[in-house]
């Protein structure tokens, strides 16, 4: 019996590629950053630092969605009445549906301490907002912009985007909008002339409720990360990202829908029955918009469309977390800047000694 005699692989040369180093430690398995002690401590502090303002974040994203909705002048719409700093996270505190966090279910104490006192310390709210020394919401609204502006990711996968257009939600939304402004013949007169007026406001409002819903998950995985990492039980990169994986993974099917409540009375703009959940309409298209796509920051491209500094095509967009640019990065006003001055109130003392 005659055999073929087999080739033997041929055997590439070893990759010159500036990022060979990372690619391959990604092909086997590993993190995009080398394992650690250094690198594990500042990704902990950073998760740590990002976790105290996404607590006031996602609770004024709900505030905002359910009881300000449509108010055409919501000038205290950053200023979160007690009831939403006491409202209990459905995955921390001893009220959990998922208890991931050992912590409280309210707003954490480190964020109600910097609302209190802030930077100039302890004088009215309205000073403090009016001098800027609070929680920028303008970071987390941006955010909501994003996945409204760059609508129909992952469909259909996602339904909660097509849902937005569908007549059952146009019905809902309509019978919100009218009880909302039934003691204001104007602007019910003005919805009766420009239906789709607030029916995009209303839009826009379901995707504050689902951001909100979304960051009420992350938060406490954050939160417990960090008390592990405290307490010498996450040791390495890897432990540190399986948490995170199997912290998002345990709650990928919680429900993402908007309520609004007015006048004692709820009107369920989007029910829980719809069946919408964590991972598929609120987590896959926030990974999209933000991390890959948002938009140009304002004052760093020229919206002009002669100009041509911005793609024609909504899928050329890149001016995600991904993408940052170092110059804009630390522009004033720009939402970079209003996170990391944010993050900044809240870095964990250890990261601080690292750098000094």
């Amino acid at each position: 019996m005659v055999q073929t005699p087999t080739k033997s692989a041929t055997k590439l040369p070893p990759s010159k590629h500036e990022f060979a180093e990372v690619i391959h430690r990604l092909e086997a398995g590993g993190a995009m950053i080398p394992d650690t002690p250094e690198n594990l401590m500042q990704i902990i502090a950073i998760w740590k630092a990002y976790a105290v303002p996404m607590d006031f974040y996602w609770r004024d994203l709900l505030y905002i969605a359910e009881r300000v909705f449509l108010n055409p002048l919501p000038f205290f719409k950053y200023f979160l009445p007690q009831e939403y700093l006491d409202l209990q996270n459905h995955y921390s505190g001893d009220k959990a549906d998922l208890r991931v966090w050992r912590g409280t279910g309210s707003a954490h104490p480190e964020l109600l301490e910097f609302m209190e006192k802030g930077e100039t310390g302890k004088i009215p709210r309205l000073l403090h907002h009016l001098w800027h020394d609070r929680i920028n919401m303008e970071f987390a609204e941006e955010c909501m912009r994003a996945m409204l502006w760059h609508r129909g990711m992952y469909v259909p996968i996602n339904q909660f985007d097509p849902y937005l257009d569908s007549d059952e939600y146009k019905a809902n939304a309509d019978r919100a909008i009218k009880a909302y402004f039934k003691k204001d013949p104007f602007m019910l007169a003005l919805h009766k002339a420009f239906p789709d007026l607030f029916l995009e406001q209303c839009r826009q409002m379901s995707y504050y409720s689902n951001l909100g819903l979304f960051w009420e998950v992350m938060a406490p995985v954050f939160f417990e990360v960090s008390d592990l990492y405290d307490e010498g039980k996450v040791k390495t990169v890897p432990d540190a990202m399986n948490f995170l994986v199997n912290g998002i993974f345990a709650i990928a099917g919680r429900p993402i829908y908007h309520h609004v409540l007015i006048d004692g009375e709820t009107y369920e703009i989007i029910p829980k029955s719809k069946g919408f959940t964590w991972l598929y309409e609120a987590a896959l298209p926030y990974v999209e918009a933000v991390f890959y796509r948002t938009s140009p920051f304002r004052g760093t491209k020229s919206y002009n469309a002669q100009a041509k500094e911005v793609p024609d095509d909504q899928k050329d967009f890149h001016y995600g977390v991904l993408y940052a640019d170092k110059f804009p990065v630390g522009t004033a006003g720009i939402p970079p800047t209003l996170l990391a001055q944010d993050m900044l109130h809240f870095l964990p003392p250890y990261l601080m000694d690292y750098y000094k």
